[in-house]
């Protein structure tokens, strides 16, 4: 019954932040290499052709944890969003199973649980201004 509680915890609400930031943060350095990897290994593209593709999930890393800093709630409800937008661009793009799995693991499951640690604490962050 600790879960309908509701008790202001400071230290839970602060690493559940820190985590769901280190989870967009380390998401997007792990897409922004690899679409420089991809550009310059196999498109044989210049770097500096390679680094303007790499702009975009850069960019969205930056908005996503600019959002997240200021507005958990949204920052939560959008990566939940996202999670679910690649689900189904997977079964409309017919994944097969290898395909699945990286983008299930690499891409919808960190975003997933991010959003779920921005949304806890949004709600611990409401409990604790009640309580205060």
């Amino acid at each position: 019954m600790e879960l309908l509680a509701k008790v202001c915890k400071t230290e839970e609400m602060n690493f559940e932040r820190l985590f769901a930031r280190i989870f967009v943060a380390g998401g997007g350095l792990f897409w922004v290499a690899g679409v420089l990897g991809m550009d310059l290994g196999y498109r044989d593209k210049s770097v500096f052709e390679a680094a303007g593709s790499a702009a975009i999930p850069l960019a969205i890393t930056i908005a996503a944890l600019a959002i997240g800093w200021f507005y958990e709630n949204l920052a939560g409800v959008l990566l939940l969003a996202g999670s679910i937008a690649t689900v189904v661009w997977g079964i409309v793009a017919g994944w097969e199973s290898g395909v699945w799995f990286i983008m299930m693991a690499v891409l919808a499951a960190p975003m997933a649980i991010a959003g779920v640690l921005f949304l806890l604490a949004a709600r611990m962050q409401k409990i604790c201004e009640l309580k205060g």
